[in-house]
Order: C-alpha cells, then sequence, then structure tokens
C-alpha cells in the first residue's frame, strides 16, 4: 500500500482528520482493510493505553419504563465515543448491592452509572447517579426538578376543580419517593389543598409493571372514601390504577381523573391517553454518560458539583378532566 504503519494505525484507529491525513489516503487504508476483513483490536489498544475503554451500569431491573428509557440515553451517549458498557440488574437485593460495585471494578470499568440506586461506598473510579438522591460523597448526581413537577401535575388538578385527591408514593426503596412525596406536600400546602393521610397509599413489592399500582388502587377503592383524582409515583401504577378503576366500574376521566409521571411510550397508547409528568430520561441518561466520560478524561474523581438538575415538562392526554369541587 505504500503507507507508513502510523499512517494506517492512525486511519484505523479514527484519528485521520486529527493528523490531517488526506481523504484519499484514509479511503486506501479503510478499503484495503475491509478486504482484508480487519478490525483494530481494541483489548489490545486498552492494554497498551492501560485503558478499557468499558463503564458500568447499575439499574434496579431492566423492563419498559424508567431504566430502559434512561439506559438508551447512556448507550447513545457511550457508543458515541466508542466505549461498551457492563449492565447490572440487583433488583434492590442488598448483597448484589454490595457485590456488584466490586464486581464492576474487577472487570476493569473506568466509570460506574448508579440508575435509581444508592450509592454509599466510596469508589476508586468516578461514580455518576440518576436520580441518586441517596448518594455518598464525590458522586454527580443527574436528578430532576420535582417541585416543579409537582407543580404541573397539582396545578393541573386544582384548575380542574378536583380536591378530594388521592395518592400513590413509590416504594421505601425508590430514590425519588421521599424527595418527590416532600415536592407534592408543599405543593400541596401552597395551593390549599390538603393531603388525606386516608387518601395515601404506597406501592409494595419489587415487580415491575403495573401490578403494584393495581393492587394500591384496588387498596384505595376497598377503604371506601371519596376521591376524584389519582396522582401516581409513575406511569405504571398509573396504568395499573385505570385498570383497577376500570374494573370497579369507575369510568377514567369522568368520575376519576389519573395523572402518571414519567412518559413512558405506552403512556400514549393507553385509553384513555394518560396525563402525566414528563422525565426527560433520555436525556438524564445522555447526560449521566456524558459528565461520567469527561471525569474520566480529566482523571477527576470527585466532581466539583455535586448535582444536576433537570427540568421536567406537562403532556395533558385524556386521563383528566374536570372534576367537582369538594
Amino acid at each position: 500500500m505504500g503507507l507508513s504503519p502510523t499512517t494506517v494505525s492512525r486511519v484505523m484507529n479514527n484519528a485521520g482528520v486529527e493528523y490531517r491525513i488526506a481523504p484519499d489516503t484514509q479511503q486506501r487504508v479503510l478499503k484495503a482493510a475491509a478486504a482484508l476483513n480487519y478490525q483494530p483490536n481494541s483489548f489490545a489498544q486498552g492494554l497498551r493505553k492501560r485503558r478499557s475503554f468499558t463503564v458500568g451500569v447499575m439499574v434496579p431491573e431492566i423492563s419498559e419504563g424508567y431504566a430502559a428509557a434512561v439506559l438508551s440515553g447512556i448507550e447513545d451517549a457511550l457508543l458515541k465515543e466508542k466505549f461498551f458498557y457492563f449492565v447490572v440488574s440487583h433488583r434492590h437485593r442488598s448483597d448484589l448491592l454490595q457485590q456488584y460495585p466490586r464486581l464492576l471494578l474487577s472487570r476493569a470499568v473506568e466509570g460506574i452509572i448508579a440508575v435509581d440506586t444508592p450509592i454509599v461506598e466510596r469508589l476508586p473510579v468516578p461514580v455518576v447517579a440518576v436520580s441518586g438522591h441517596r448518594r455518598g460523597k464525590g458522586v454527580l448526581t443527574i436528578e430532576l426538578d420535582h417541585r416543579t413537577a409537582a407543580q404541573y401535575a397539582l396545578s393541573h388538578l386544582y384548575e380542574l376543580g378536583h380536591r378530594r385527591i388521592a395518592f400513590i408514593k413509590g416504594q421505601t426503596f425508590s430514590s425519588d419517593t421521599r424527595v418527590r412525596w416532600d415536592a407534592i406536600r408543599k405543593t400541596c400546602s401552597a395551593l390549599g389543598i390538603r393531603v388525606r393521610p386516608e387518601l395515601v397509599v404506597q406501592l409494595e413489592g419489587i415487580a415491575p409493571g403495573s401490578e403494584p399500582g393495581y393492587v394500591a388502587t384496588r387498596k384505595l377503592l376497598e377503604n371506601g372514601h371519596r376521591f376524584s383524582a389519582i396522582f401516581c409515583f409513575n406511569d405504571a401504577s398509573a396504568i395499573g390504577a385505570i385498570t383497577a378503576l376500570h374494573e370497579a366500574g369507575i369510568h377514567v376521566p369522568r368520575e376519576v381523573s389519573v395523572i402518571g409521571f414519567d412518559d413512558i411510550p405506552s403512556a400514549a397508547t393507553i385509553r384513555p391517553g394518560l396525563t402525566t409528568v414528563r422525565q426527560p430520561l433520555y436525556e438524564m441518561g445522555q447526560t449521566a454518560a456524558v459528565n461520567l466520560l469527561r471525569l474520566i478524561r480529566e482523571g477527576v474523581r470527585e466532581p466539583a458539583q455535586e448535582s444536576i438538575l433537570v427540568s421536567p415538562s406537562f403532556v395533558r392526554r385524556h386521563s383528566t378532566e374536570r372534576g367537582p369541587r369538594n
């Protein structure tokens, strides 16, 4: 081919533009590599540079909804920078929460992203959390503005005339449960909405999907206390709530309005379409990955800032309508 090994190496490692190698020369190298079915050995490159170009990602579980949307953003950002990643699902088991960071470190990851996962132990690599309100020192957190989120949902219900509002809180292990509930209570106080203890239930169990929301709504109905709207912890629980209401012969939204949280893909296709607070999950995953790679490149284990706040938006569909002023 008449080219130096250095030139070939730079082209094959996507550094042709950086080193101002002529486009026609780059094409010659790439065509020759394709003819020989040659692929760069990233493992060998990593050994030479003492790099793994790999990060670890910890999630509670992988299913349609929160974690899947965040992972999509993480993956796209990492692929763009030619990083590989391992994903581990801990299912909120305390033993796995302790073991997985060490397991990922044993695989030579250069950083860790924790999605809705508490990271308390100090780790020797940069750590970025998505919704990691229970975090140790040195962890950068990508978190939602929950106060604005609560204002969107509750102001909407208030303007529609709803006063007897039921609430489905998140499970105790979720990173967002406490901070979101605090935001809801403060917003209710500001709007003059009374939070009635008998109209507050909590999701239980670790099962993904709509089942926990279905069970929680059944409890509300069995208690016999009247309500005209439900604000659910997430879209999955809202979908379960709608199912339970329909089974009880209660029309949504004519008799009870339902609001979710997250705006997962099925929120738009369920009937009625779900009114929800949109959490920019894909963007949060992207932001987490971009900032982790920045910390890795800079060789910084502890970031200068503790958190990056992202803004929600509100999506009105057909699961809410005007209610009685009660």
